[in-house]
């Protein structure tokens, strides 16, 4: 399955065989998931979700401070 990404406005593909959760993806990218929300199909969906077909993912950065 393809699962496109987008983060900071540049798109990015990765294949995988089996399902795996959008938490591994973002560990394979090497980006914590507190820094990001998912959007899939403009909802936010939890980082525990598993994708188990081509889906597309946008990534919106959380920032925080005092």
């Amino acid at each position: 399955m393809e699962v496109g990404v987008t983060h900071e406005g540049e798109r990015n593909s990765m294949v995988f065989d089996e399902p795996i959760s959008i938490a591994a993806v973002l560990e394979k990218m090497e980006i914590p998931p507190s820094t990001v929300l998912t959007i899939v199909n403009e909802q936010i969906v939890p980082h525990t979700s598993t994708i188990n077909g081509d889906i597309e993912i946008e990534l919106i950065i959380v920032s925080s401070g005092g």
